[in-house]
């Protein structure tokens, strides 16, 4: 579902996350789903917002097709969603058959919990391969086993402005790697007076971005702090040079980014594709001025995409009827009808890349000037960088985000603050930093 920036994981599941990695561990012994069983009884659902009415309707559908069970999907809402989470995990009771759980939340509670989720593996066997794999990777324990089932995706295209482009002479298509788009950003500004992009630095939501888009998260796999890399410099230097350039809008938070872009501030937006979204219900008013096209590589031949958002599935191993929690995500998840008809009526952009072969993912789009928007989306969905995470992203993120304000409004040299950010990351979370 869509994530506008990375939210601060609420207060009593951030001090769950970060406590002893040993206490309140379930001690259920998880079920061994099996996708032939019989299914019979009921289930509760939580979830929230429109992935909530996405589950919903779906549940209708599941239920008239399956005689005999129950699907009860609850909208616990997105401020109560993590502190029950954690609250449930941590007492081994509370929780319900089935829970929404974001992508870059998932890993802390793998870490936390380790024997708080069921393996999904049986559900989809070789159908692994199916999905995401960025998801799947976040999704993924140390032992290969799936925990949650990647729902919808996060896959990130550059927005442009194709008339202001177009005043300053600048092909679209030339915008190949960040030094064009920099280059092409001071045409543009001296051109139309827009600034190149709008973003809310304070988040670090844009470095991160573009250090996914590099292979590259805040940790190694091992877990070791990654992020004063010649990777992360390189990202970091960009935005940089971006703002001494006079290119960037610093806005505040989601609000800020929306107004940015219905008063026509800058020329392009590095977004997810949920953002086309906010575009044609926002802002109508804009139809026919922009486009999409690939974002930036770092280097020719590099990759030209990244995630923003996107949440997983996931059954406690404290799940009353596990069984029926399995089939009924298969049928949601593992569906390529059903996930294409989320795309449809509830805007939730498939991470189950068989759905992506929908005509709907194929169609021209009136607002983009009848561009195939989506068929962009979905060919780059299949090269989405996977990264790892721990359950100490959040506190680093956070610390991470502040070494960005430093050097792009503070004008502390890029390589100095992330080693001081990765010095202070160690610190906070005793982990080392990686050589």
């Amino acid at each position: 579902m869509r994530t506008t920036l990375k939210l601060a994981v609420p207060a009593l599941a951030l001090a769950m996350l970060t406590g002893c990695t040993t206490g309140g561990v379930p001690t259920n012994s998880a079920a061994t789903l099996d996708p032939t069983a019989a299914v019979s009884g009921e289930i509760t659902v939580w979830s929230w917002d429109t992935a909530a009415t996405a589950l919903k309707r779906l549940a209708g559908t599941y239920t008239a097709s399956h005689p005999g069970t129950t699907v009860n999907v609850v909208d616990v809402g997105y401020d109560n969603a993590y502190d029950k989470l954690s609250v449930g995990l941590q007492a081994n009771a509370g929780l319900p058959d089935v829970v929404t759980v974001e992508t870059d939340r998932m890993p802390g509670y793998i870490h936390q919990f380790p024997k708080g989720f069921t393996d999904l593996v049986p559900l989809v066997g070789a159908g692994t391969a199916d999905f995401d794999q960025s998801k799947v990777s976040a999704s993924t324990d140390a032992g290969g086993h799936l925990l949650s089932l990647p729902w919808d995706s996060g896959t990130v295209a550059l927005y442009v402005r194709t008339d202001y482009l177009a005043e300053a002479g600048v092909d679209p298509a030339s915008l190949g790697t960040w030094d064009q788009l920099v280059a092409a950003g001071e045409r543009i500004k001296a051109a139309t007076g827009k600034t190149l992009l709008s973003t809310d630095l304070s988040t670090g939501g844009l470095f991160q971005m573009m250090l996914q888009q590099q292979g590259k998260g805040l940790f190694t796999s091992a877990g070791d702090v990654d992020v004063s890399t010649r990777e992360a410099v390189s990202a970091l230097s960009i935005i940089k040079a971006m703002n001494d350039k006079g290119l960037l809008n610093n806005v505040k938070g989601w609000d800020g980014r929306v107004s940015a872009a219905k008063d026509g501030k800058s020329a392009v937006a590095p977004e997810a594709v949920w953002w086309a979204g906010t575009l044609t219900s926002e802002m109508p008013e804009l139809a026919g001025k922009y486009a999409v096209v690939p974002l930036p590589a770092f280097a020719a031949g590099g990759a030209r995409t990244s995630n923003n958002g996107g949440s997983t599935v996931a059954i406690p191993t404290q799940a009353k009827n596990p069984q029926l929690a399995g089939s009924f995500l298969s049928f949601v998840l593992a569906n390529k009808d059903n996930q294409a008809s989320m795309m449809a009526q509830e805007g939730l952009f498939p991470s189950y890349l068989p759905a992506l072969d929908a005509p709907l993912f194929h169609e021209p789009q009136p607002y983009f000037s009848g561009q195939k928007a989506y068929e962009l989306f979905a060919a780059q969905t299949r090269n989405i960088p996977s990264i790892s995470y721990t359950s100490d992203n959040s506190k680093a993120g956070d610390i991470v985000a502040n070494a960005v304000v430093a050097s792009v409004l503070n004008h502390e040299d890029p390589a100095a603050a992330l080693k001081s950010a990765a010095d202070q990351i160690a610190t906070a979370t005793s982990r080392k930093i990686a050589q």
